[in-house]
């Protein structure tokens, strides 16, 4: 199999993974392996990432539109009591929670870069992870709508989710949504919430290491891979949004859950028969 369909395969792979509740970061790193992709990387984790920011960003465009329109008014919003009765409320609080939530994530990935990157070479820790990742999604269909939107209090207790899942075979989408749904959020609001979310965490990720890879860019000759990588991660990564916003209307969380549990069992078994 040549470099450029890996390339390919591993774009589809962190596009679907991404969005959908299954460990982007725990995906990548086994699919790598399993398909010893040479270029595997700073530089393709930095396209691939960049392809998925694409993603998100289309699918919301329109949030993201209001949110940016209504963004000067958030200043008055706050010293108001962030008190939510109109769709414009909700695109101002929005606006100021997700700033919020993505503090811990910021901070902790910040303080525990090193540490983190050590995670992402054992195959073990991200499958021990990817089952805990499973039991989250099964706990899903035990929560109860409650609330007609969130509050600050749940904005901070997602982005502490959010930072949880920086650990690879944790998933950043289905601990939030999940989270969110324990706290009694509407289903539109929590995935809405949790992709948005997703935004300047990647767009931050993909600064920093973009700079790293200024120092010691790629050669030419795997320039077209990672094209390649970021179009079908933006693609894929559009289509598992579509398909995740359904699932959760549809309450079936557990189906992740169940695919979480197999994939996990099933490599601990065979890195156990085969060591």
């Amino acid at each position: 199999m040549s470099e450029t369909v890996k390339a390919i395969i591993l774009g589809i792979v962190q596009g679907l993974s991404e969005f959908l509740p299954i460990s982007s970061s725990g995906h990548l790193v086994l699919f790598s392996m399993i398909l010893d992709f040479q270029e595997s990387g700073l530089a393709f984790d930095v396209f691939v990432h960049f392809g998925t920011l694409i993603a998100v960003m289309i699918a919301f465009r329109k949030d993201i539109w209001e949110m940016l329109r209504w963004l000067p008014q958030v200043p008055g919003f706050l010293t108001n009591g962030m008190k939510v009765e109109s769709e414009a409320d909700e695109y101002k609080a929005m606006s100021f929670f997700i700033v919020v939530g993505t503090i811990p994530a910021a901070v902790i990935g910040l303080l525990f870069e090193d540490y983190i990157e050590q995670l992402f070479t054992s195959p073990v820790i991200v499958l021990f992870a990817l089952l805990m990742t499973a039991l989250l999604m099964f706990s899903a269909r035990y929560t109860e709508e409650n609330k007609k939107f969130m509050s600050l209090a749940h904005a901070i207790m997602i982005g502490f989710a959010q930072a949880f899942a920086i650990m690879p075979g944790i998933s950043r989408s289905g601990s939030t949504i999940v989270l969110a749904l324990w706290l009694g959020i509407r289903r539109e609001i929590a995935a809405k919430f949790s992709f948005l979310l997703s935004v300047p965490i990647i767009l931050g990720a993909s600064i920093l290491k973009f700079k790293e890879l200024m120092e010691a860019p790629p050669p030419s000759s795997e320039i077209m891979n990672l094209v390649l990588g970021t179009i079908t991660a933006a693609v894929s990564g559009y289509l598992a949004i579509i398909w995740m916003l359904n699932i959760i209307k549809r309450q079936k969380l557990e189906w992740f859950g169940l695919y979480c549990a197999i994939v996990s069992i099933g490599g601990m078994l065979y890195i156990f028969f085969t060591s």
